[in-house]
């Protein structure tokens, strides 16, 4: 399935996805929630060593961080961001090759 689907789609199956909680003129904050729950945490370890141990991900962790955003946004997004990022290596059948910078 994954790789035949869109990278939204992807993020709502692993339940990354941002849910709105909005009634009328009133905008809440978002959450996430749904997907598959054992995926969804396995995504969120994954994202803590990630932000940490990879130059792309690290920076964009970063860029987060100096946006005032919480830790727990940042990680939620980098998770996201892997799992974006394999549907689109299973999509165009590539394995995964680290960036020199």
């Amino acid at each position: 399935m994954i790789g035949t689907i869109t990278g939204e789609e992807a993020a709502a199956l692993t339940g990354l996805a941002p849910i709105a909680h909005d009634t009328g003129i009133l905008r809440g904050k978002r959450a996430i929630a749904g997907g598959r729950r054992a995926l969804r945490l396995v995504k969120l370890q994954a994202a803590l060593i990630a932000a940490h141990h990879n130059p792309s991900l690290r920076s964009f962790a970063d860029r987060l961080r100096k946006a005032g955003k919480s830790h727990k946004i940042i990680i939620t997004a980098v998770a996201r961001k892997l799992v974006t990022i394999a549907n689109a290596l299973c999509k165009s059948r590539q394995k995964w090759a680290a960036t020199t910078t």
